[in-house]
């Protein structure tokens, strides 16, 4: 009895605070996400985040891209920290890592789903687990089951997925390539060179069959514009054999394998396998590999704008109430960038002329205005 009147206590009160501050949210979706924060509700808030990235930023070809980063963390108590590789500080550290899903196309990126990491020290201690507010339920889950979960709950919402990528950690896992191919999704995901393919023929190393490319397999293209412009790189492709086995008659899809050697360091070389709609260009599969990189520019947003690593919390379900409220708040500038540039270059398309303006007189070019006889010389 005791714990329902609390109950109903805390609920009543939480209502009146709503309807003081619901006057400082000038639309009731973002009233009702607002009460979904503070509610504790940060599934449904993610739901909302996705449909509003599938609106605002949705697009034919749109890219999934999987990947984790890290939250360098003080202290024992913050849920699943301990030391650990964390990619984003490019050694182990003490800290938490979260998985995350991104979603990119040519209006726009943003992230659009998030699990914390749950080592395995954590979940073998109960003690532990309860005092950071973990759920019983909560299982141990590695990085690539936790991707699987990901790449699930975005191919069942509103976001138009025609691709996904993500770096070797995920890509090397053939669970996670099977999962796409029953969805009939595309991929280009990053392998470790040391990556089987296998055939009815036998089993090669995927290094191996690269270095066995002939020299005019490989051909130069950018997979993509980065901070210094085009990411230019030697790509060399191939199709792979049909499997008999699991593909339909005619196939539908083709798998292939790609490397990308850098022109500087030809030595330097990355692995990929995919899995493409029958006619894709070897073009289209370089760019989805090259989308990759806009998650690491999400992470870096995120961070620097958004305080998605500026946080306090310990227990579990602030962790997914923080990032998750980060992640939104992240989705909305993208939105605003998106149609910042899409207004500018609306404003910036200038009507055709209705005669050249430039006109020769003498030794000059005169540069006339359209429609007028005014005219500026240039020598």
């Amino acid at each position: 009895m005791m714990a329902d009147f609390v109950t109903g206590r805390w609920s009543a009160e939480l209502e009146d605070l709503f309807l003081r501050v619901s006057g400082r949210f000038g639309r009731v979706e973002v009233r009702r996400r607002m009460r979904d924060y503070v509610r504790g509700d940060p599934d449904e808030l993610r739901d909302d985040v996705q449909s509003y990235v599938a609106e605002k930023l949705g697009a034919p070809g749109g890219v999934l891209i999987v990947d984790d980063t890290g939250f360098v963390k003080k202290g024992t108590v913050s849920a699943g920290v301990q030391r650990q590789y964390s990619g984003t500080a490019g050694r182990t550290e003490n800290c938490q890592i979260g998985v995350f899903a991104a979603y990119a196309s040519s209006r726009g990126r943003a992230l659009v789903d998030r699990e914390l990491y749950l080592p395995k020290s954590w979940m073998n201690d109960g003690d532990r687990c309860r005092a950071a507010r973990i759920p019983a339920e909560r299982g141990f889950a590695t990085k690539g089951e936790l991707a699987h979960t990901l790449v699930l709950r975005a191919l069942a919402s509103s976001l138009p997925i025609a691709w996904v990528t993500a770096d070797s950690l995920y890509g090397q896992e053939w669970r996670f390539r099977h999962l796409l191919e029953q969805a009939q999704v595309g991929y280009v995901l990053a392998v470790p060179k040391s990556q089987q393919l296998k055939s009815l023929f036998g089993i090669w190393r995927i290094d191996q069959v690269i270095a066995d490319a002939p020299d005019d397999a490989w051909q130069i293209l950018s997979c993509g514009d980065g901070a210094k412009g085009p990411r230019v790189y030697d790509w060399a492709a191939a199709k792979l054999p049909a499997n008999l086995v699991f593909d339909p008659d005619p196939p539908t899809h083709e798998r292939w394998v790609l490397a990308r050697r850098s022109l500087r360091r030809p030595d330097e070389i990355a692995y990929y396998l995919a899995y493409a709609p029958v006619g894709t260009a070897v073009e289209r599969l370089v760019g989805v590999a090259g989308s990759r990189w806009a998650i690491e520019e999400c992470f870096q947003a995120a961070k620097g704008q958004c305080g998605l690593d500026q946080y306090e919390v310990r227990r579990y379900p602030g962790w997914y109430r923080h990032i998750t409220l980060a992640m939104l708040a992240h989705a909305f500038l993208a939105a605003m960038a998106a149609a910042a540039v899409k207004k500018g270059a609306a404003e910036t398309t200038q009507p055709a002329w209705p005669r050249s303006p430039w006109q020769r007189s003498g030794v000059c070019w005169l540069l006339s205005a359209p429609g007028r006889r005014t005219a500026v010389a240039a020598h």
